[in-house]
């Protein structure tokens, strides 16, 4: 099994000052401590379930290739990137860029967008959630056609590009993985079974993220694809500690407890956790992450 890190807030003591050496830290700590992947939110303004949009907030390729820089072996990509950001044929040759430049570590994380608040502040067009994920799938055909080296004309209903021309070519093989943010059942389960190499669902128990691997099981079947070659990831927390509550009230946990619900994730098929660590910014966060990491290593989620 595998684990990674979200950093989702920058709002650090002595920021903006301070926010570069502390990132610069958590990278190559998260890298340090084994986990497999560090990921950043793609989002322009704070999203309001972790605070104000005035917080700080970096954008997410910036932070990656800085990441990049620091880091030797941990692989990167956003938690997730909003179809509406990026023109996709800019949004494929930014993160080959990044894969290129961090010896083959990026992943393509995307989904329809939500964030109306940050659309309209910053002049964003946010066309109705119909539209956004048309735009989706557009999107998705475009990066495969990149990424295979095909620059023939691509003709879609939102985007047209006359030649999709993208050199240098990632160093990931086939492509840098796609992963696809979101549990919606009826379309974006359907553009993972389609189209992607990875899924992220909400860590929201482990019956209930099983119903969801269900629906993309079902989703795969009817498309004659292989459920077992989508790797699973769950977004969910850690704050590790004796049991006392932690800077949000809630109380921390073990390293045994912490590996325990991992393994109940890792039961129900879950084969990457992706944690937001309350405490990122203190040094020393990782020190105790690492041994979770060593922990959970060895099982084995269930269908592999």
């Amino acid at each position: 099994m595998l684990l990674g890190t979200q950093v989702s807030h920058f709002t650090w003591p002595g920021a903006p000052e301070s926010i570069g050496p502390i990132f610069g830290r958590i990278a190559r700590d998260a890298d340090a401590a084994g986990l497999d992947s560090l990921w950043v939110m793609d989002h322009f303004f704070q999203i309001s379930m972790i605070g104000p949009p005035e917080l700080d907030m970096l954008e997410g390729y910036t932070a990656l290739a800085f990441a990049a820089g620091q880091t030797e072996r941990i692989r990167l990509g956003t938690l997730v990137t909003g179809v509406t950001y990026r023109h996709p044929g800019v949004l494929v040759k930014t993160v080959t860029t990044l894969d290129v430049l961090s010896g083959g570590r990026a992943y393509l994380g995307i989904g329809a967008a939500w964030n109306d608040e940050e659309h309209l502040g910053l002049g964003v067009p946010y066309p109705p959630v119909a539209e956004r994920f048309e735009r989706l799938e557009e999107t998705l055909q475009i990066a495969l056609q990149m990424w295979r080296g095909e620059d023939s004309p691509y003709a879609g209903r939102h985007y047209t590009l006359q030649r999709p021309l993208n050199v240098p070519q990632a160093l990931s093989r086939p492509h840098p993985p796609i992963l696809i943010g979101g549990g919606g059942e009826r379309k974006t389960l359907r553009l993972v079974a389609q189209y992607a190499d990875a899924c992220n669902i909400f860590d929201m128990g482990p019956a209930a993220i099983a119903a969801k691997f269900d629906v993309l099981r079902g989703h795969c079947e009817a498309l004659g694809r292989d459920y077992g070659e989508i790797e699973k990831t769950v977004l969910s927390r850690l704050s590790l500690g004796d049991g006392s509550p932690d800077a949000t009230g809630s109380p921390t946990e073990s390293v045994a407890h912490a590996v325990d619900r991992l393994g109940q994730l890792a039961e129900i098929g879950t084969d990457h956790v992706i944690v937001g660590l309350v405490n990122v910014a203190v040094p020393g966060a990782f020190d105790a992450v690492g041994e979770v990491v060593r922990q959970v290593a060895p099982i084995v989620p269930a269908g592999r």
